[in-house]
């Protein structure tokens, strides 16, 4: 039971860790991109219509698959499309200086807004008689495991039996911290969200370092919405039934104080937390549903003891937020 408890803990919080790490590196930029729950249903959405599209091709059959196509189709259709959303963000707070707040909140239900969109679509191409779509033979190629992993008991089922992107959310978090704290490029990026006047007047090109890390962290966020529907949901799309996994993303860059190896950790914690309702008896419906509220708890705690401490390192980045104005500088 509590290996089962992990493994569940681990597959519902792998969304939120892609999430959190596009949210980190986009706010290193100085970026609040309040639009991830949008752009990681974009992502969802991207990569169910890519899987859907290319098993129609197949014939509907796994034989005719070839697993290459089956897994890199969605992928870049994932990222495709939450590249666009990010692009879309850069643009209006960037070029145009819009307000980040109010741009990032309707990135959100712009996102939410298309991806029902193409998912009624698809869902009236199949003609299902109930509200969804199902890609379930890419899924099935998505989550294949290590063949021997069912052969090492509880060491195989607690470290082997994920699907790829879930291994790969780690790395990439990994990969992100490192570059983050041990790179130039992660230098001059830190140093444009804390201070884009003084980054300028270094030489470092703003705009170009602003773009691409939000849109870099727009196409890791989208990689959520992909594992989700094609591991969590087992390769089914039903609108609506995303759940609060972006916002439950931003949350989890606060409780990991901007620190993407952090973030891993925090993740894991989010995801048991969030499935601890399910292993607790005896108590009503209404009761287990205030356990969900767990995550957002504790990252109230942390906001408030990090403040209270008053280290800079566990502070958000000082121009985060904030339009920058080169004419001012």
């Amino acid at each position: 039971m509590i290996i089962q408890m992990i493994t569940r803990a681990i597959l519902i919080g792998v969304p939120m860790l892609y999430g959190a790490v596009g949210e980190i590196v986009t706010e290193k930029s100085g970026h609040l991109n309040l639009g991830i729950p949008g752009i990681m249903y974009v992502g969802a959405i991207g990569g169910v219509s890519g899987a859907f599209l290319y098993e129609r091709a197949c014939g509907n059959v796994i034989e005719n698959m070839n697993p290459f196509l089956a897994v890199f189709i969605p992928l870049l259709c994932s990222i495709i499309g939450s590249v666009i959303m990010g692009l879309i963000y850069s643009f209006l707070t960037v070029t145009l200086r819009a307000n980040q707040n109010v741009t990032g909140l309707a990135l959100t239900t712009f996102g939410i807004g298309l991806g029902n969109f193409f998912g009624a679509s698809l869902i009236k191409i199949v003609d299902s008689e109930v509200p969804t779509v199902a890609v379930n033979d890419t899924s099935d190629i998505f989550c294949s495991t290590l063949p021997f992993a069912d052969n090492l008991g509880w060491f195989g089922e607690l470290f082997l039996s994920y699907d790829f992107l879930t291994y790969l959310s780690v790395i990439i978090a990994v990969i992100t911290s490192y570059v983050l704290s041990q790179t130039r490029v992660g230098l001059n990026l830190r140093a444009v969200g804390e201070s884009p006047a003084t980054a300028d007047a270094a030489g470092i090109n703003v705009t170009k370092y602003k773009y691409l890390a939000t849109c870099i962290g727009s196409a890791i966020a989208g990689l959520g919405g992909l594992q989700y529907v094609m591991s969590y949901a087992d390769g089914g799309w039903s609108n609506d039934a995303f759940g609060d996994r972006g916002w439950m993303a931003i949350a989890l860059v606060i409780f990991a104080l901007w620190k993407p190896h952090m973030a891993i950790a925090g993740a894991f914690l989010f995801g048991a937390l969030c499935n601890a309702n399910n292993y607790i008896n005896g108590l009503g419906t209404e009761t287990q549903e205030l356990f969900k509220m767990l995550p957002y708890i504790v990252t109230v705690i942390v906001l408030v003891i990090t403040s209270m401490r008053k280290k800079r390192e566990h502070q958000p980045p000082a121009h985060l937020g904030l339009a920058y104005f080169r004419e001012e500088r």
